[in-house]
């Protein structure tokens, strides 16, 4: 081998180190396109409520109204999160695991949520939870009021979040082997232990992923829920439209120090999430 040949293979093993091709322009496009869409205007939103101080910003975010309606979007953002998690699970089983007529339209349905409009989304809840409802009304029969109440906001929460647990739980369904399920069952393990030690492990870090974009998504909602929800301050007011209402207002500060609270504690929820996610990950 000539000398020339020898000194061309250290270049040619340095240049395959890379899986990606012009990683360096392509990080650099990766970290001007996060900071122009996702990183500076989410330093303007920290940035602005400063203007009020410290002492005002905590006052801002402390208020009653603001406590209280908080309050309503985490809690009613949660609650959808847990319904959407056990009943996304069937469905996502259903439509994986069986077979039967109408099963495409079942599968259209499920997006949904991803296509309607939010503002005709809460339209059509509210139409239909309302006291003289074809759901309200059996509800009100019941004693239970809906729509215009804390209640109609879990409603509208879980409605936009089902897609999210179902989307992300399917294609792991459908790489599931059922060779260990089948190895459980000829040990003598009934469905419920084969599901709960075989299948269930395998499919949570998918089913925590699909809820935390559930919760994500549910926190920050605002065209589904405004009709359905009462709006009343203190009771069924939700974070979102308490911006809104500040931003009318040209309470810009006080709207950016209520949007700072709420992304503060998305983001350690959802890093709480992850982290969980994470580790189940691992234990496989």
């Amino acid at each position: 081998m000539s000398s020339a040949g020898a000194l061309a293979l250290p270049s040619t093993s340095w240049r395959t180190r890379s899986a990606l091709p012009g990683f360096g322009l392509s990080l650099g496009f990766t970290i001007f396109y996060l900071s122009t869409v996702v990183l500076i205007p989410l330093a303007a939103l920290i940035i602005r409520p400063w203007e009020l101080g410290l002492s005002g910003f905590v006052a801002e975010v402390t208020a009653p109204r603001v406590l209280a309606a908080l309050k309503l979007s985490f809690g009613a953002a949660a609650v959808g999160a847990v319904l959407n998690t056990v009943f996304g699970l069937i469905v996502a089983w259903v439509l994986v695991r069986y077979r039967f007529p109408g099963k495409r339209l079942v599968d259209a349905l499920v997006d949904l949520p991803f296509a309607l409009p939010t503002a005709v989304a809460g339209i059509a809840l509210s139409a239909l939870y309302a006291p003289n409802g074809w759901l309200g009304a059996p509800l009100m029969w019941l004693g239970v009021k809906a729509a215009y109440t804390p209640l109609g906001v879990v409603i509208a929460l879980t409605f936009i979040g089902l897609p999210f647990v179902v989307r992300t739980l399917q294609p792991v369904l459908n790489d599931l082997s059922r060779d260990h399920e089948e190895a459980a069952a000829t040990l003598g393990a009934s469905r419920l232990q084969t599901f709960r030690r075989v299948v269930f492990p395998a499919l949570l870090p998918a089913l925590i992923t699909g809820s935390a974009l559930a919760f994500a998504r549910a926190v920050g909602e605002y065209g589904s829920v405004i009709f359905i929800a009462g709006n009343l301050p203190l009771r069924s007011e939700i974070a979102p439209l308490l911006i809104i209402i500040k931003l009318e207002e040209f309470d810009y500060a006080g709207a950016a120090s209520v949007g700072v609270v709420m992304l503060g504690v998305s983001f350690l929820i959802l890093l709480i999430l992850n982290g969980l996610q994470a580790l189940m990950a691992k234990r496989r």
